[in-house]
C-alpha cells in the first residue's frame, strides 16, 4: 500500500496524479488503463479542490493498493459531504445548448473505473475507485 497526503489545492494536482500513475505503472497496468486512472483521479481531485473546502484549505489523502487483480484508489478529504453516487447520469440526448451545466466529470469517472464507492465516515468523504487489471489485447 502507498499513501500521500497534500493540501487540497490545484498546485498539488500534478504531484497527486503522478503518485497514482506511478503506482499503476509499477503494478504493470497498461498505458490505456493508466490514462483512465489519471483521468478519473484528476476529475475527482479537481472537484474536491473546487468544492470540498469553500472557506478554508483542507487536505486530501490518496491511498493506492492492489488486492489480487484489483487496483484500489481511495481518496479521502474532510470537506463538505458529497455523495458522488447520488449524482444522476447526465442527459446526453438533449441538445448541448439545453443541457444543465456540470455533471460530465462524474460521468467520465464512472466510465473510467470499474467500481465506484462513496461513504461518509468520521467527518470524512471516502471515495474509492476500483479498476481491474486486464490483459492487453
Amino acid at each position: 500500500m502507498s499513501k500521500i497526503k497534500l493540501p487540497a489545492r490545484i498546485e498539488y494536482l500534478e504531484a497527486l496524479i503522478q503518485f497514482v500513475s506511478a503506482y499503476a505503472r509499477e503494478k504493470g497496468f497498461t498505458h490505456e488503463r493508466i490514462t483512465q486512472v489519471e483521468l478519473a483521479t484528476e476529475e475527482a481531485l479537481v472537484n474536491i479542490f473546487n468544492y470540498a473546502y469553500p472557506e478554508n484549505i483542507g487536505k486530501v489523502e490518496l491511498t493506492c493498493k492492489m488486492d489480487n487483480d484489483k487496483f484500489i484508489i481511495k481518496i479521502v478529504d474532510t470537506g463538505v459531504p458529497f455523495d458522488i453516487e447520488s449524482v444522476p447520469e447526465p442527459d446526453l440526448t438533449t441538445d448541448i445548448s439545453d443541457r444543465k451545466i456540470g455533471g460530465l466529470g462524474i460521468f467520465v469517472i464512472r466510465k473510467m473505473v470499474d467500481e465506484l464507492q462513496y461513504r461518509r465516515e468520521d467527518g470524512k468523504n471516502i471515495l474509492t475507485f476500483i479498476l481491474y487489471q486486464r490483459e492487453e489485447k
